[in-house]
């Protein structure tokens, strides 16, 4: 449970968590596309990469080695794109494929595990993201613990029952689809009854800070210097 993972780690407390979210949003965009547009595969310049992403871990008082797993997930989908690279006799871009995809994902981790959904959100909105966006990824999010909850009641009972089967396999999806599906329209109703517009409430909105721009204008240049400043040495 990803999902669950992140929200335990964003309620934590550090520097990084301290920060406002919309600094950290630009500073993760800043770094991804310095990641997506760095040429070829040069093994120092990506260790550095490496090195700034270790430092966001250290700052936000992360698990590495969780971190370092989850981010993991990205890997048999570039993978599979890396291979037609080493098909087509191209391991340079292979390489930065891979390292590319694992990067960015623990980059967004760091951002994900260090900010609570909630303050997210809101940094997404007052970003100008389109709301049905940030919309849907609220939902996404949230309806993500609903089907979790269910599908580990209905593992229980199996258990209970004597374990899984194979040939039972598509059944128990889609009774986890029905069941997960009407337990969204509730909780749906329930929010609709607690007045839901479509945004989530905070309570107590953050304001940026000299330390939160310090981070944006830091973070900024050690992005720049990292993406312009081994192709000017």
């Amino acid at each position: 449970m990803h999902h669950a993972v992140l929200d335990r780690w964003s309620r934590g407390a550090s520097l990084l968590h301290a920060r406002d979210a919309r600094m950290k949003v630009l500073l993760l965009l800043a770094f991804l596309v310095a990641v997506a547009t760095t040429p070829g595969f040069a093994p120092a310049h990506w260790a550095i990469y490496g090195g700034a992403v270790l430092a966001g871990v250290a700052l936000a008082r992360l698990p590495l080695p969780a971190v370092l797993f989850r981010a993991a997930v990205v890997l048999p989908f570039s993978m599979a794109f890396a291979g037609f690279s080493l098909l087509a006799g191209d391991s340079s871009r292979a390489c930065a494929l891979v390292a590319k995809s694992y990067l960015s994902a623990a980059a967004v981790l760091v951002v994900a595990g260090s900010t609570p959904l909630p303050k997210l959100l809101r940094a997404l909105e007052r970003l100008r993201v389109p709301a049905f966006l940030v919309l849907v990824v609220q939902f996404l999010y949230r309806y993500l613990f609903v089907i979790s909850e269910q599908a580990q009641h209905m593992r229980l009972a199996a258990e209970s029952r004597g374990g899984w089967r194979f040939r039972l396999a598509a059944g128990a999806v889609a009774v986890l689809f029905a069941r997960s599906y009407a337990r969204a329209e509730s909780v749906h109703r329930a929010m609709l009854a607690r007045g839901f517009q479509g945004t989530v409430a905070v309570l107590a909105p953050q304001r940026a800070g000299w330390q939160d721009w310090a981070l944006l204008a830091a973070g900024l240049a050690a992005v720049a210097v990292l993406r312009f400043g081994p192709e000017l040495l």
